[in-house]
């Protein structure tokens, strides 16, 4: 059956302890906290999971764990993008065996002057035609440098195993583009809590927001109204929430989204971020306590 790729779904962030080592119990528990919230899904080992520091022993042991505390009536969705084409087809491969139900690529970047729409449009449709499990396209420009523009998205929504994109560069324009271009059941997926209301308004299904990690019944409330028509709702939370998803994305990243997960003091483990990301200093953390106050979250 295939599945439906709408809702919110946080890009979790990865449990280390303080010498580095992961962590996948506190990864299951803070699953168990969050599936209590409405989440309808997550993404393990996106940006946020700081997929580009982990061996691939390590993805395939939170991979596990994730499966184990993931009820399967929420999508588990996994970061399996990797440099080559070949190398993903690989990842993507070990991750339908521990029973992901769609993988996610980020656009290849280190030769990001080759990159180019046609590179990236075989990259993706070879990627489709291997994988036993639907794949997503993952635009992140601000880590990439690369902005997959909207005709290269809508040539990549033809193959019937790519059936979404998370895009992260916030140009909701692109979005309607897309949205308007495409299959029906081709889902475009906000890739930032700081414009899911607006990217609902053109037609997006959702989005996979760091926000969601932190305010994840705020999020699902957003996406709610909306989905109800009550635009004045949504409107109200997106507005109280813009910078408090700018805290733990632009200005701290992931190491402001797991001192965020503390400051919540609801059981969530965030624990240090792997070198070589430094956690938040105190008067940052002072600052982002205030912020998380304003948007009514502690």
């Amino acid at each position: 059956m295939p599945i439906k790729l709408q809702g919110i779904f946080p890009p979790v962030p990865t449990p280390f302890d303080s010498d580095g080592e992961i962590l996948p119990n506190k990864l299951k528990s803070n699953l168990a906290l969050w599936n209590q919230t409405g989440l309808h899904g997550y993404v393990i080992l996106g940006s946020n999971g700081e997929a580009v520091m982990l061996t691939e022993y390590e993805k395939i042991a939170l991979w596990q764990a994730a499966r184990e505390a993931i009820p399967r009536d929420k999508l588990f969705l996994v970061g399996a993008g990797m440099e080559s084409t070949r190398a993903s087809i690989a990842l993507a491969k070990r991750a339908a065996e521990f029973g992901a139900d769609a993988a996610m690529f980020v656009t290849p970047s280190y030769y990001k002057a080759e990159m180019k729409p046609a590179a990236l449009i075989r990259h993706y449709r070879a990627i489709a035609d291997a994988s036993p499990i639907p794949t997503i396209i993952y635009n992140m420009p601000a880590a990439t440098g690369i902005d997959l523009d909207a005709d290269t998205v809508i040539q990549l929504a033809e193959h019937p195993n790519i059936i979404g994109i998370k895009d992260s560069s916030g140009n909701v324009a692109k979005f309607a583009t897309i949205v308007r271009a495409v299959r029906p059941d081709f889902s475009v997926l906000a890739g930032s809590g700081g414009y899911a209301y607006p990217a609902l308004c053109v037609g997006a299904q959702g989005a996979v927001a760091a926000l969601a990690n932190v305010a994840p019944r705020e999020c699902v409330a957003l996406y709610e109204a909306f989905r109800a028509g009550r635009h004045e709702e949504a409107r109200a939370l997106q507005l109280r929430l813009v910078q408090l998803n700018a805290a733990v994305t632009t200005r701290w990243n992931v190491p402001g989204l797991k001192a965020a997960l503390e400051e919540l003091n609801q059981g969530f483990y965030g624990g240090p971020p792997r070198l070589p990301l430094l956690p938040l200093g105190e008067a940052e953390r002072v600052a982002l306590r205030k912020i998380m106050q304003e948007a009514n979250v502690i």
